[in-house]
């Protein structure tokens, strides 16, 4: 059989989206697309693709509805060049495969990463993993200086121990995290959207949030129905605890709007939809019964 392809993503392969001062991110290759989802779904019951609506409706409630296995079925290869310490944030996901350039086996380039003059920022006053306000101009010029001054006396010191014949291992220990590395990095498009989720969150750091944008760029082009759905229900979608949904009933009845009300005058949601809506604001699970006391047995412990 030939392989199913998506023209948009065709386009893309080998693309080099440039990404900080001297990073990118390339989409090499990809396996399924919007049409893997809907075949894969649609298996167990025996019915091939239908008209594109349908299939767009089936996606959206496989999303929705949190059926993840069918979106494991697409897959996608990324090669990313990238800082260390970027590295490091991104290689907490760990559902992807990778093959990062070794420095046990090669010279690591003199590539690092100098953050522009305005990214050098204060501390966040209320975020203790995040930036706040920027800082004086004159400052950021002197520590933007600071950086490219130190990255350049670690590489002079790792060339020459590399040049005196010390092991490539060793040399490469005192360079900095500003380094640049690359990496082949595979995943489904079920655990990509996981990290998208969470790298494309305006509270992810600055520097990994480009590459993810930059991979959602691609993975748009793979699954453009899918990727849409995942805007609507899980990117721009919100959760509320079970104490959160409790104050928003609350306020619904107070404004005069209850289980019973009609939807048609707010909402151009399908039958389906509404139905599942109004399931989520008013359906609470049912208390759990308490369990009868247990009452002790007394024993007859025989002759002391």
């Amino acid at each position: 059989m030939p392989r199913n392809s998506v023209p948009g993503a065709d386009e893309l392969l080998n693309k080099h989206f440039k990404v900080l001062d001297k990073g990118f991110v390339r989409l090499v290759d990809y396996m399924g697309g919007d049409h893997s989802i809907v075949q894969s779904a649609r298996v167990s019951y025996g019915s091939g693709t239908k008209s594109l609506r349908e299939d767009k409706g089936l996606i959206n409630y496989l999303l929705r509805n949190w059926h993840t296995s069918p979106f494991e079925q697409v897959q996608m290869t990324f090669h990313c060049k990238m800082p260390i310490f970027v590295a490091r944030q991104w290689v907490r996901h760990r559902t992807a495969r990778l093959n990062e350039v070794s420095g046990r086996y090669s010279i690591m380039t003199d590539e690092f990463y100098v953050p522009d003059e305005a990214r050098i920022q204060f501390q966040s006053a209320d975020n203790k993993q995040g930036s706040g306000e920027s800082m004086p101009r004159d400052y950021s010029a002197e520590k933007v200086s600071e950086f490219s001054g130190d990255q350049g006396q670690l590489y002079g010191h790792y060339e020459s121990m590399v040049e005196e014949g010390m092991a490539r291992e060793l040399a490469r220990i005192n360079l900095p995290l500003s380094l640049y590395t690359e990496w082949y990095w595979q995943i489904d498009l079920h655990n990509m959207f996981h990290f998208l989720r969470l790298r494309l969150d305006p509270h992810a750091q600055y520097e990994i949030r480009v590459y993810a944008e930059a991979m959602a760029e691609c993975t748009k082009a793979v699954c453009p129905v899918a990727y849409e759905a995942f805007e609507e229900h899980i990117l721009n979608s919100r959760t509320f605890s079970r104490g959160e949904m409790m104050v928003l009933r609350r306020m619904l009845r107070r404004g005069g709007w209850n289980e019973d009300s009609h939807l048609g005058e707010v909402t151009k949601m399908s039958s389906r939809r509404k139905g599942e809506f109004v399931s989520k604001l008013w359906n609470t699970p049912k208390e759990k019964e308490k369990s009868p006391e247990i009452t002790p047995v007394e024993r007859d412990t025989g002759p002391d």
